[in-house]
């Protein structure tokens, strides 16, 4: 197959075009990555030592000049190729460039973000000597990234594939940015408060400077989280990719983070009523912080959730399931430790963490991951038989890969204290810590495997579809066929008729003649009974006998 080539009206193989795209692309972000490297460096120099330019590192400066004088030019010679081919709309539909605009976007935006805003916040707190170089990065790629968003927008020459990625992309970056800067903040904020703060870090500089320097971060987050998703309409997309990002980020980022929040709290509660061997100020030590996790997690889950809940199917499913497997990896978390904690009352403690701490440190997870997956997955009640088999079967996969890895680490504990290794630590005190994670990972792989054959068994039949113009049956699931040597061709005429299971037993001796497909099919029409006995023979004869359904036992 050949295909019209974009400069004119000479053919291509598709496969030539598709490389073409590639090398051209893959070269041109080279090009511009390197440009906004010199221009940056450039004026960095300009910033800090504006009547010195080459000051005493005459190589760093040539390498800037070269960047951006030789790498320059080359980067536009390549970008007006690009441009002229993208006149034809096959390059606009081209996946290549796509992918290069959107890289390209996102790549400027982190980095442009991030030395920028860090630029501005060592000048929030306080650091006078060392914001000009981030802040000259961060503008050379703020650069790069206006133009490529002028790129993304353009009416004749933007792409037409993935011209939605960078939109969902830059929420989510905006989004992690945002919400881990502002729980880092708020939680040196309530340190303060609660006074479990130690003294300061640096001799002479208040504490809030490194909290400005923090919120510095956090608007700079939530900027370009709104941006993306209220300014560029990100809030009304219904792509997959959008679905995805909404699920993982936005609800599956913000739960472990209110429930890790939770959880730390829930911790030291316990051990402020029940573990008293640290001093108050100690055991408070990690509340602050978790607690404004707790808090904006929760805020950022609730406000997730609510618009998962108007987008179509199956982005509602999904985020249930999501957040069910999270609460159960949290609760399975703390089975493990709680095992970890018994099998450590056995063993000598010299020194590292003490089994009290260990099985309070298990109760919080398992208190918090418990309740909240029974309220999310609803073992009772079943919903989306599709969607819940598909994460049974992801659960149970991920389950086996887990005990897999434990079993490894525990055969080789087991071989190392058989050749007597020196560490001097007993058997029971080296597989303590995987021995739970596996009893743990086999209760849940248990659990969903079982869930998994009782929903196969019960699954009804599926609606069949048309298997040589003739419509399947939906009421046979199991044939016994009794044959003599064509037995294998009427079986598998006979699954693909009715979809059953079919159990061939052969006769001594194989009588003469070969029933038809159409001859098979006329005899079934009608049968209603899900389990059959098929005699075929004598000749071309063929009987059908109805069975009783199975009976089948159950523990």
């Amino acid at each position: 197959m050949s295909a019209p080539d974009a400069a004119g009206g000479r053919t291509t193989a598709p496969a030539l075009g598709t490389l073409r795209r590639i090398i051209l692309y893959v070269l041109l972000f080279a090009l511009v990555a390197l440009t906004a490297s010199g221009v940056s460096g450039l004026l960095g120099r300009l910033f800090t030592t504006p009547d010195v330019i080459a000051f005493n590192d005459s190589s760093s400066l040539a390498l800037d000049l070269a960047l951006t004088l030789v790498g320059g030019p080359l980067g536009a010679v390549v970008f007006w190729a690009s441009w002229r081919l993208l006149a034809h709309p096959a390059e606009r539909r081209a996946t290549a460039w796509g992918i290069y605009v959107s890289a390209m976007c996102i790549t400027s935006l982190l980095t442009a973000a991030s030395f920028g805003i860090a630029a501005v916040a060592s000048l929030a707190g306080g650091d006078t000597g060392s914001w000009m170089s981030p802040l000259a990065t961060g503008l050379a790629w703020a650069g790069v990234w206006v133009w490529h968003r002028w790129i993304l927008g353009h009416r004749t020459r933007g792409p037409l594939a993935l011209a939605k990625v960078p939109q969902v992309l830059g929420t989510a970056v905006g989004l992690v940015i945002g919400l881990g800067s502002s729980t880092t903040a708020l939680g040196m904020l309530f340190e303060r408060a609660i006074g479990t703060g130690g003294e300061l870090a640096v001799i002479g500089v208040p504490w809030w400077r490194a909290t400005l320097g923090l919120l510095v971060w956090a608007v700079g987050g939530i900027l370009i989280c709104w941006w993306h998703w209220v300014r560029e309409g990100t809030r009304k997309l219904h792509t997959t990719l959008s679905g995805v990002s909404l699920v993982v980020i936005g609800i599956g980022g913000s739960a472990i983070l209110a429930l890790g929040g939770a959880g730390v709290l829930l911790f030291v509660l316990l051990r402020l009523a029940l573990d008293r061997t640290d001093p108050v100020p100690v055991l408070l030590e990690p509340a602050p912080e978790a607690l404004a996790a707790a808090l904006l997690g929760t805020l950022s889950w609730l406000y997730h959730a609510r618009i998962a809940r108007g987008r179509p199917a199956p982005v509602p499913v999904a985020a249930g399931l999501a957040i069910s497997g999270i609460v159960l990896a949290a609760a399975a978390s703390g089975i493990g430790v709680v095992v970890n904690a018994a099998l450590a009352t056995g063993t000598t403690q010299l020194g590292g963490t003490d089994a009290r701490e260990l099985l309070l440190a298990g109760l919080s997870s398992l208190a918090i991951g418990g309740p909240l997956w029974w309220f999310t997955w609803h073992p009772t009640r079943p919903s989306d038989p599709q969607g819940r088999r598909i994460y049974l079967v992801l659960i149970f996969g991920i389950s086996a890969v887990v005990a897999l890895v434990t079993l490894l680490v525990i055969g080789f504990r087991l071989f190392e204290f058989m050749l007597g290794d020196a560490a001097g630590s007993g058997l029971l005190e080296r597989v303590r810590a995987p021995l739970g994670l596996l009893v743990a990972t086999g209760l849940v792989a248990g659990y969903h495997f079982a869930l998994w054959r009782h929903a196969r068994v019960s699954a009804p039949v599926p609606e069949a579809e048309a298997a040589s113009g003739t419509e399947r049956k939906r009421g046979i699931r199991e044939v016994v066929l009794v044959a003599g040597a064509d037995a294998e061709e009427l079986a598998s005429a006979i699954r693909d008729h009715t979809g059953a299971t079919v159990t061939i037993l052969r006769r001594q001796h194989a009588p003469g003649g070969t029933p038809g497909p159409a001859q098979l099919f006329r005899v079934l029409e009608g049968v209603e009974a899900e389990r059959v006995l098929l005699l075929a023979g004598p000749e071309d004869s063929l009987e059908v006998i109805e069975l009783a359904a199975e009976t089948r036992r159950r523990a």
